[in-house]
């Protein structure tokens, strides 16, 4: 499995209705596109008290089963209808070690995003099994709804993604960005 995100950082007098808009009408487009685990519809805005967020962005995060889908997605008239209303955006990417996701996905409110730089000390086979048991964890315990664990060798970082029913207790803490989330598109929904 491939994780993805883009980010577009927004004015911060930017009409976000507008983004608010386009997921309601765009979201539902992607539901039950092959090859896509989930893809979180994630938006915060500047100064919101309770994603604690410094700037508006509207920053989708995809998990996909098999690269394939990332590509033919990119390659796609979807991806290219949305850097002409935008920009082409640079695309982060992560090879998962760990995606779980809850029976009550669903249900996903706000998710969290924590991008982490990997140590060159670092064993990564003790990072990927203590990062694969604290996402396994997640679920299990009931604290997240879907939960990632996933790194890129490139500049070697490590990112870690949880959907949840409710706002973390501590938005904005430091390397922790937390969002709204406006859809999920997953396979089944009709």
């Amino acid at each position: 499995m491939i994780a993805m995100q883009y980010n577009f950082p927004l004015p911060a007098d930017y009409d976000m209705t507008i983004i608010d808009r386009r997921i309601r009408e765009k979201g539902p487009l992607l539901d039950n596109l092959p090859g896509l685990k989930f893809k979180a519809y994630l938006t915060a805005r500047k100064g919101d008290a309770i994603t604690g967020s410094r700037q508006n962005f509207y920053s989708p995060f995809y998990v996909w089963q098999q690269e394939e889908g990332l590509s033919d997605f990119i390659c796609g008239p979807g991806f290219a209808a949305l850097t002409e209303s935008f920009v082409r955006p640079r695309v982060n990417t992560w090879i998962t070690w760990h995606a779980e996701t809850s029976e009550d996905i669903r249900s996903a409110q706000f998710a969290t995003r924590e991008v982490v730089a990997i140590d060159a000390e670092t064993s990564l086979a003790e990072l990927r099994a203590k990062e694969t048991e604290t996402a396994a964890r997640a679920i299990s315990n009931g604290e997240a709804l879907a939960s990632v664990a996933a790194f890129e060798p490139t500049h070697w970082t490590l990112v870690r993604f949880r959907l949840l029913a409710e706002a973390p207790k501590v938005p904005g803490r430091a390397g922790l960005q937390t969002y709204n989330v406006g859809h999920l598109s997953l396979p089944g929904l009709a």
